[in-house]
């Protein structure tokens, strides 16, 4: 139950830290743009992150569905 948890918490604080290394680089190096480096690394965690989370949720409500299906099945009959 935690990573679904985990997921959301990493789809917000990775463009936080891209963020900050964008204002990092900017006030450090303006005509070397390395934080693309970080955008391009983060980003493909980010859209892998996220199709796990719509994963999980599916999943997750699958099992809801399932669980209130057997529930009403089993106070009909």
């Amino acid at each position: 139950m935690f990573r679904p948890l985990r997921r959301v918490k990493f789809l917000v604080t990775a463009p936080l830290i891209v963020l900050l290394c964008l204002v990092i680089n900017v006030m450090t190096s303006p005509g070397e743009w390395w934080v693309l480096w970080v955008a391009f690394g983060l980003g493909i965690a980010w859209v892998i992150n996220l199709f796990k989370l719509i994963r999980d949720i599916i999943l997750l409500g699958g099992l809801a569905a399932f669980g209130a299906y057997l529930f009403n099945r089993n106070r009909q009959g």
